[in-house]
C-alpha cells in the first residue's frame, strides 16, 4: 500500500469509533442476502444479538489503527483465527466477505466514499485476508499432523449423557469411525454442529472440553437456557432435549488459546461464573493427573445461584481429598446454611485478598462479560499485572482488557 492509501484507511478511524457496528450489521445483512449459504456457517444467534457485529467493527477498528504495523495485532490474529479454524472458514469465505465488506463501505458511507478509498480498503482488506489465511492455514496444518488430528466436520457419536446438576448435562463425544482422538490443551473447546428445523439450518455452536486430555473422548457440559426459543440458546436445549447416546453429532478439531500456561509451575487461581467453570475444570483435572505438577498450590473460587445448579461440586470435593493443595472458595446467591469457604452473594474477590493476591500466581477467569471485567479490574488495582491474568468470554469477543 502507498503512503497515501494508508492515510485514507487511517482517515476513516473516526467513522469506525461512531458508526463501525452501523457498517458491520449492514454487511452482516447484505452477505446473507446475497450469500445464504453462509447462514450455516455463522451463528445467527449471535447476529441477533449483535455480538458478532460488533465483535467485527471492534477488529475493522483495530485494523485500521494499526494499518501501518498489523503485526502488533497478531494476539488478535491468533484469537480470531482459532474461532475461524473451529468454523472450518477457508480462504474463498475471505473472498466472499472482502466482497460485501468493500460493497457495505460505498453504500454506508455514500458519497465519502471516493474510488481512492475504496481502493484503499480493497488493499488493506486484502493483506489482513493474507495474514489470516495464513495463520489459520498454519492452524490446520498442527491440526491434522497430531495423532487422531483432522480438519473440517467429522461424525462422533454421543456414547453417555450425564446429568451434572439441575441445569448442566455432560455429553461424552467419540469419533463414529473408531479413529483416534486428537489431543489438545487444557481449556480449549471444540464446535459442533446440529440441524435446527426451527431455522431450517445447520448452526455451529463452540463448547469448552471440561475434561483433561485422554485419548479417548472429549466431554462437554452444556446449559440449558430455560424457556429460550432464542437462536442463542436452541442448540444447546435441542443437545437437552433430544440428543440421547447413540446419536451423532459433528465436531470440528479442538481450537482456542485460552490455555493452561505451562511454562511455569506457579500457583493457579481458577475463578469462574457458572457454566465458565468447564475449561477451568478441564485445567484443574490436567494439573491433578500429571505427577510432574503435584505441588503447584491451586485455589479454585466458584460461584452460581445456588447448590441445585452448582455442577461438579461433588467432583470438586473429591479432588480436594486427594490434592491437598487445592483450596476452594464457594459463593451461592442463595445459601442453606453456613459453611466454612462458603459465601452468600455472588463472587467477591475482596472477601479473599488476603489468600489470593500473589505476584507468583496465573490467574484464569471464565464467565459472562462483566464477571470477567469486574474481576480482571479488581486484580489489576490489586497490582496483578496483566501477563498474568487469562480470561475467556463465550462467544465473540466483545472484551478489551490486555
Amino acid at each position: 500500500m502507498t503512503t497515501e492509501q494508508i492515510q485514507l484507511v487511517k482517515g476513516t478511524v473516526p467513522v469506525l469509533r461512531e458508526h463501525g457496528v452501523l457498517l458491520t450489521t449492514h454487511f452482516y445483512k447484505r452477505m446473507f442476502e446475497h450469500n445464504p449459504e453462509l447462514k450455516h456457517v455463522f451463528n445467527m444467534g449471535n447476529q441477533q444479538n449483535s455480538k458478532q457485529q460488533t465483535a467485527l467493527a471492534m477488529a475493522v477498528l483495530a485494523y485500521a489503527e494499526h494499518i501501518e504495523n498489523p503485526s502488533v495485532l497478531m494476539h488478535a490474529v491468533d484469537h480470531i483465527g482459532q474461532k475461524h479454524t473451529s468454523l472450518d472458514i477457508r480462504p474463498e469465505h475471505y473472498a466472499i466477505v472482502g466482497q460485501h465488506l468493500i460493497a457495505s463501505i460505498s453504500e454506508v458511507l455514500g458519497d465519502a466514499a471516493s474510488p481512492e478509498l475504496l481502493d484503499a480498503w480493497t488493499l488493506a482488506y486484502n493483506q489482513l485476508a493474507a495474514i489470516m489465511s495464513g495463520h489459520e492455514q498454519q492452524l490446520y496444518d498442527t491440526q491434522t499432523a497430531k495423532k487422531g488430528g483432522w480438519t473440517g466436520w467429522r461424525p462422533f457419536i454421543i456414547k453417555d449423557k450425564i446429568k451434572e446438576s439441575a441445569e448442566i448435562t455432560s455429553f461424552y463425544l467419540y469419533p463414529s469411525d473408531g479413529g483416534a482422538v486428537a489431543d489438545y490443551l487444557p481449556g480449549q473447546f471444540i464446535s459442533l454442529r446440529l440441524f435446527l428445523p426451527e431455522l431450517n439450518l445447520l448452526q455451529p455452536r463452540q463448547y469448552s472440553i471440561s475434561c483433561a486430555p485422554n485419548g479417548q473422548y472429549y466431554r462437554i457440559s452444556v446449559k440449558r437456557e430455560a424457556g429460550s426459543q432464542h437462536p442463542d440458546g436452541m442448540i444447546s436445549n435441542r443437545l437437552h432435549d433430544a440428543i440421547n447416546p447413540g446419536d451423532i453429532v459433528e465436531l470440528t478439531a479442538p481450537a482456542g488459546s485460552f490455555v493452561l500456561n505451562r511454562k511455569t509451575l506457579s500457583r493457579k487461581i481458577f475463578i469462574s461464573g457458572g457454566v465458565g467453570q468447564t475449561p477451568l475444570l478441564s485445567m484443574l483435572e490436567d494439573i491433578v493427573d500429571n505427577p510432574k505438577e503435584q505441588q503447584i498450590p491451586i485455589t479454585w473460587i466458584h460461584g452460581c445461584r445456588s447448590e441445585q445448579v452448582h455442577a461438579f461440586k461433588d467432583k470438586i470435593a473429591e479432588i480436594s481429598v486427594s490434592y491437598s493443595r487445592l483450596d476452594q472458595h464457594i459463593f451461592y446467591e442463595n445459601i442453606p446454611s453456613e459453611r466454612e469457604n462458603f459465601y452468600q452473594g455472588r463472587v467477591e474477590l475482596s472477601l479473599l485478598k488476603e489468600e489470593i493476591i500473589s505476584s507468583q500466581a496465573d490467574y484464569y477467569i471464565c464467565g459472562p462479560a462483566p464477571f470477567i471485567t469486574k474481576h480482571y479490574e479488581f486484580l489489576i488495582e490489586k497490582g496483578i499485572p496483566q501477563h498474568a491474568i487469562h480470561f475467556e468470554e463465550f462467544g465473540p469477543a466483545s472484551l478489551q482488557l490486555n
